[in-house]
């Protein structure tokens, strides 16, 4: 793979080797977004289902050969929301619009809405990126949001 390195196909393999329950090298493609999941991409139903995903057990099934090339693409893919794109829908939660949300809508979205944390993890994320509650218990979203992704980048960098 020309854009992958051998430490990302090495992830890969593993993340992959996971759901290939019997050895033979294939997964079933119902299992495909599992497995992109877990090498920290975030692609919606609609794209696994156009990169060969199905939503039936036994379907299809995917070789690693396969797979290399569908996670090398949306790596690569730089549509998977950016700061402007979290900033847009905290933005949703700015009532008054002066660039502040509650920090309890804050830390409910981050336990509830799309890939669910534990309390516990929510916790550490917010401690660390969060500016202190003014009186009313409001935070400016966009330091924080900044700070997120300056962080995931960091993370993702040390890899």
């Amino acid at each position: 793979m020309a854009n992958l390195s051998p430490r990302e196909v090495e992830r890969a393999e593993f993340c992959f080797s996971i759901y290939d329950a019997d050895g033979t090298n294939v997964i079933d493609a119902v299992d495909l977004g599992n497995v992109l999941r877990a090498l920290n991409l975030n692609p919606t139903n609609m794209t696994i289902e156009k990169m060969g995903g199905t939503t039936k057990r036994g379907e299809k099934t995917l070789t690693i050969e396969e797979f290399l090339p569908i996670f090398e693409q949306l790596k690569n893919d730089k549509d998977q929301g950016t700061y402007e794109d979290f900033l847009e829908c905290l933005k949703l939660y700015d009532k008054q619009e002066n660039g502040t949300m509650l920090a309890a809508e804050l830390s409910n979205m981050l336990v509830t809405v799309g890939e669910k944390l534990e309390d516990a993890q929510v916790e550490e994320i917010l401690s660390e990126t969060m500016d202190p509650e003014d009186e009313d218990g409001f935070i400016p979203y966009a330091p924080f949001l900044r700070r997120l992704c300056d962080r995931a980048a960091a993370e993702e960098e040390a890899e």
